[in-house]
């Protein structure tokens, strides 16, 4: 039989920092393991479809938190394939029934589109009219088409844009928002951050909350909290392929290993839901 997924850490796993508790603003987290943002494309017509209550609901943990996939704000917004565009009150409760907290990941992908995924078939738009010319992790450039460049009064639309989809977040349920500033996206694309190699001076200068991620295991992400360089981690790759990580690291067991094959696949099961828990 399946482990129950919903119940909170044991005390005796406090000894490690992953599975401390920790008060973010109002929200206090039985652990600090994070559910990272993970775009898995299977929100058909840019719906996100009822697999995903399970999707999420497997990885929700009591007092845990979870951050949904990222989400479109406006209809320039796109650039992938099946990314969702709205949530709804059902698959939002489906997570708060466990315990969980759950925050929507906003954003807008700017020039990483083509005229295909946009309203009319306009070019997509940026800080900037130059083609992209690469990824910082991966994809095929020849399928972006290259964008037009805003103009300054036309920026407060975009950031209504942000606005608006928060407020919409907040209406379908979700506790909180999370804007997506990385990885050759809009803001990235202002603010010129592709070179970025480190976070701590960001992290000494900001008072608030501090969340890593990027390969990290239960060795690393002990290691960053130990060593305060951030106070939650967040898992992408191993919590898509082991739906109840905090357990396996609380019991410091094997975990599942992800299959890159089906991350962006449409099958509704198949790489998405039918990962196994432990037994």
């Amino acid at each position: 039989m399946e482990k129950d997924s919903t119940s909170a850490v044991g005390a005796d796993a406090l000894a490690i920092p992953l599975l401390t508790p920790y008060q973010m603003g109002k929200f206090h987290l039985s652990h600090r393991i994070v559910l990272a943002p993970l775009t898995r494309q299977r929100s058909y017509g840019y719906v996100p479809q009822p697999h995903a209550i399970l999707y999420y609901s497997q990885r929700t943990t009591k007092g845990g938190l979870l951050i949904a996939e990222a989400t479109a704000v406006s209809d320039t917004a796109q650039g992938y394939k099946d990314a969702p565009g709205i949530w709804t009150e059902e698959q939002v409760d489906a997570v708060h029934a466990k315990g969980g907290i759950f925050f929507c990941q906003l954003w807008h992908v700017g020039r990483v589109s083509n005229a295909g995924f946009q309203p009319h078939g306009q070019a997509p738009i940026s800080c900037t009219d130059k083609p992209l010319i690469r990824r910082s992790n991966g994809g095929d450039v020849n399928r972006f088409t290259p964008p037009r460049r805003l103009k300054t009064e036309e920026i407060p639309q975009i950031v209504n844009d942000f606005r608006i989809a928060a407020k919409n977040a907040i209406e379908a349920g979700f506790d909180g928002v999370e804007i997506h500033g990385a990885h050759g996206f809009l803001i990235e694309q202002f603010t010129g951050g592709e070179q970025l190699l480190s976070v701590l001076p960001m992290r000494k200068a900001f008072n608030g909350s501090f969340m890593t991620s990027g390969g990290f295991d239960r060795e690393g992400g002990n290691r960053a909290l130990a060593e305060n360089r951030a106070d939650l981690v967040a898992y992408g790759r191993w919590f898509l392929a082991n739906p109840d990580l905090p357990r396996r690291f609380e019991l410091n067991v094997p975990l599942n290993q992800y299959d890159t094959s089906t991350f962006y696949t449409p099958d509704p099961v198949i790489g998405y839901t039918d990962y196994p828990f432990f037994v």
